[in-house]
């Protein structure tokens, strides 16, 4: 189903936000929540600009950021998924995104990691999670029939397609997983995914690692596609060869160009202005964090 209603009219200067999630340890003596400059990064490459969403707003802020920005990125990270702010605040976008597709609109969200983990409960209405061995391994993506007519993957290549089912380029972090088995077991799941790859976790344990809705543009990645460019901690299983960049770029982009088949816009560019992460400063970290660099707030 086409959801955009005027195919020929795109947004060239799209925004996309991005959730804030909790600082953990000792950065909660920083600030209360961040925004790691690789998703920033991974966006902006792609002809993008970021805007920043921070927690514990009203759902009436949230519904007019909503209607002034393009898109949405859940990022990584590891909080609950139903209980937590950043589970409240993604479940009111997630809800915005239905209601306007379903009205003939068009809003992608993209999941990775724990935002890929996030998209499967608000569609299921349960933690579905299950500890797996996939923290910190480079996988390969092992490609259903589905992916035959995915649209997260049409630009690719068939050699850069069989790269990714036969070299370990995908860079997991995560302890949790939607297995296979939890998946397709799921109707609420098989009903509004399609399925277009797995990958196994370090004891032969297959889980759910790439998704895209049938007919939302929503999608979700288990694995980093930021990283093979943009994740540079050296202890992490992040692969920056010519092949894991080019699959990066390709995801980023895109995910940008569904972005720019969104019309929404600031009421003001005093307004668009404040929302864009430009205004806020990085902090560079080092190894003290994974990501290196974080924008802090609150």
């Amino acid at each position: 189903m086409n959801r955009l209603t005027n195919t020929e009219t795109l947004n060239n200067r799209p925004v996309i936000g991005i959730l804030a999630q909790h600082t953990v340890d000792e950065l909660t003596e920083v600030a209360k929540t961040y925004v790691g400059a690789p998703y920033v990064k991974y966006l902006e490459s792609a002809g993008s600009r970021v805007a920043v969403i921070r927690l514990y707003l009203s759902e009436c802020d949230y519904e007019k950021i909503f209607h002034s920005i393009n898109g949405i990125l859940l990022p990584g990270g590891a909080v609950d998924l139903v209980t937590s702010e950043f589970a409240r605040v993604a479940g009111i976008f997630y809800r915005l995104a239905l209601k306007a597709c379903d009205q003939g609109g068009y809003f992608p969200v993209w999941g990775t990691c724990m935002g890929h983990q996030l998209l499967t409960a608000l569609t299921a209405g349960e933690d579905l999670l299950t500890p797996t061995a996939s923290y910190n391994v480079a996988l390969t993506l092992e490609f259903t029939e589905e992916a035959k007519s995915s649209k997260m993957f049409k630009d690719f290549s068939p050699d850069l397609m069989r790269i990714l089912s036969e070299k370990p380029l995908t860079g997991n972090f995560h302890k949790f997983s939607i297995t296979e088995q939890s998946f397709v077991s799921n109707e609420k799941l098989r009903s509004f995914y399609r399925l277009i790859s797995t990958s196994t976790d370090r004891h032969g344990v297959p889980f759910i690692s790439t998704m895209e809705a049938l007919e939302y543009p929503f999608y979700g990645t288990q694995w980093h596609p930021e990283a093979n460019r943009f994740l540079w901690k050296e202890s992490l299983e992040a692969l920056h060869c010519a092949h894991g960049v080019r699959i990066s770029y390709l995801l980023a982009e895109f995910f940008v160009n569904e972005a720019r088949k969104n019309l929404h816009h600031f009421e003001t560019k005093e307004e668009e202005e404040s929302a864009l992460i430009d205004s806020h400063k990085p902090v560079f970290l080092g190894d003290k964090s994974s990501f290196r660099t974080l924008y802090f707030f609150d």
